[in-house]
């Protein structure tokens, strides 16, 4: 099935970035790249939610080993922006002490969230921690931390499809579309 160029959510229009095919091949990409390193670790993936919640299934079943899945709910954006703070809806519930840990998101623009969901994090102890985002986009980067495996780089533009919404919807969508 062939996506569609153009899709509406809510107000606005959005056009085709990555087709679903092109999302799943770099998804299949990643996922050997992380079994080289941690086939034998029987990692956790912590799946960030709503947003990395497709990427998170997909990447874990293209990893094919022994893993463990987790999710957190962090939140950062209202809308088409980021509020600036960041708030945690739902905790860690995993035993993450000298495990390695493989930090799943969909998407990192500022990097605001995951910088101090870091300084949460090797609180804990992890034997190691990775970030795997779907998307990252360089130009709205502000606060470092190493970001070990990225999908796609993107320009600064709002997206969604793939577990991305605009305010709830299209996060079912295949592709990835960009604003108009």
């Amino acid at each position: 099935m062939t996506e569609p160029q153009i899709v509406n959510a809510h107000d606005l229009s959005f056009e085709l970035m990555f087709s679903e095919e092109k999302v799943l091949a770099r998804v299949e990409e990643m996922g050997r790249t992380l079994h080289e390193k941690y086939h034998d670790k029987n990692p956790i993936f912590l799946g960030v939610l709503n947003g990395a919640f497709i990427f998170t299934a997909d990447l874990t079943r293209a990893f094919g080993e022994q893993c463990e899945v987790s999710f957190i709910k962090l939140s950062s954006y209202s809308g088409l922006e980021s509020t600036g703070e960041v708030a945690t809806l739902i905790g860690l519930t995993s035993d993450v002490e000298n495990r390695h840990v493989i930090v799943v998101e969909d998407i990192i623009d500022t990097g605001k969230t995951m910088h101090e969901f870091l300084s949460t994090l090797r609180k804990m102890n992890p034997a190691s921690v990775a970030f795997a985002t779907f998307l990252l986009k360089p130009d709205a980067i502000k606060y470092e931390f190493p970001i070990d495996y990225i999908g796609f780089e993107i320009p600064n533009k709002f997206v969604i499809g793939y577990g991305l919404d605009y305010n709830e919807l299209a996060r079912n969508l295949r592709g990835i579309y960009q604003l108009k």
